[in-house]
């Protein structure tokens, strides 16, 4: 079980990871001139394409199909598409054209804020130590990381602030929703389906084809390819694998690294200054992610010491 937790843990990191980088190149695309609809429409298509394909050949191709046969699973997927997996991906992208990567990854993480409030409110979770001290290392670590501690980095357009919020929501809905489907079916074919179905869903707006790559460079190219298969295909796929072993507020609270990473690229890709309330957000965040990791492993150890112990007073 031990190990299980560890690659729940490795695979949330890795995808917040990628998430981090894609979130930072789309913005470039956007630069570029590239459209938000077209990205997010074509970026899902593609990815759940390959997901679906990476179902067939390496884990039982049946459950592809098998997702439909119940009513009850298909209205879930139906569900978790639209509203969880392309709400995630237009409102955050929405958020960076209009304003910025940074402010939109500081939005979308309040994220853990909303799963832990609503987890607590529907008697799901009892409000623990545990969770104040991984909210207030989470938002307070991202606030310095994203606003290097000035109360001015907040002065952006009102439309980027409200796609933010709504990303958050979004990322909320999308990380609880779908652990039932998780228990019955592979995450390949859940998010696969789900980047599918809200891909051709976007497609009705934009389709993938219909654009001019006349104008595109070989920049260009490089970062389609980044945000659509590290971005989008394996940073979905990790994230949603990593809550077969790990709980939901585990996985929204790691994928803080986020943030991290897409502060880190902007230093080292755009060569843009680090302030030092950046490095002491970066710090905060890497303390939130181990007391995260020790306080489980703990918390599963005293599970199996007080089953010991009944177990023992049974057989006295």
């Amino acid at each position: 079980m031990k190990n299980k937790r560890m690659i729940g843990f490795l695979l949330v990191v890795c995808g917040s990871f990628f998430w981090g980088i894609g979130g930072t190149m789309a913005q470039q695309l956007f630069s570029l001139g590239i459209e938000v609809n077209w990205l997010v429409s074509t970026r899902l298509v593609i990815a759940g394409i390959l997901l679906l394909i990476a179902q067939a050949i390496f884990k039982d191709r049946g459950q592809i199909f098998k997702i439909w046969r119940e009513k009850r699973d298909a209205f879930r997927l139906l569900v978790f598409a639209i509203i969880g997996m392309l709400g995630v991906q237009y409102t955050y992208m929405a958020s960076i054209k209009e304003g910025n990567a940074a402010v939109a990854t500081l939005l979308q993480y309040l994220a853990p804020v909303m799963i832990i409030i609503w987890v607590t409110l529907r008697g799901l979770s009892k409000f623990t130590k545990k969770d104040a001290v991984t909210i207030v290392l989470a938002l307070s670590g991202s606030f310095f990381l994203l606003t290097n501690g000035s109360l001015s980095a907040f002065a952006v357009p009102l439309p980027s602030i409200l796609w933010g919020l709504l990303s958050g929501v979004t990322l909320a809905f999308y990380t609880l929703y779908v652990i039932p489907l998780l228990k019955r079916f592979d995450s390949l074919v859940v998010v696969g389906w789900a980047m599918l179905l809200a891909g051709l869903t976007m497609s009705l707006v934009q389709p993938p084809w219909d654009v001019d790559i006349s104008v595109w460079t070989g920049a260009t190219v490089f970062y389609l390819f980044v945000v659509i298969i590290f971005g989008t295909m394996l940073a979905f796929w990790f994230y949603i694998e990593s809550l077969q072993t790990l709980t939901a507020k585990e996985t929204s609270l790691l994928g803080n690294i986020e943030p991290l990473t897409a502060v880190l690229a902007t230093v080292l890709w755009l060569k843009e200054p680090f302030g030092g309330f950046q490095w002491l957000g970066s710090s905060l965040i890497l303390v939130m992610m181990v007391y995260i990791a020790l306080k489980a492993d703990r918390e599963k150890l005293e599970e199996r010491n007080d089953v010991g112990d009944a177990d023992a007073r049974v057989d006295v």
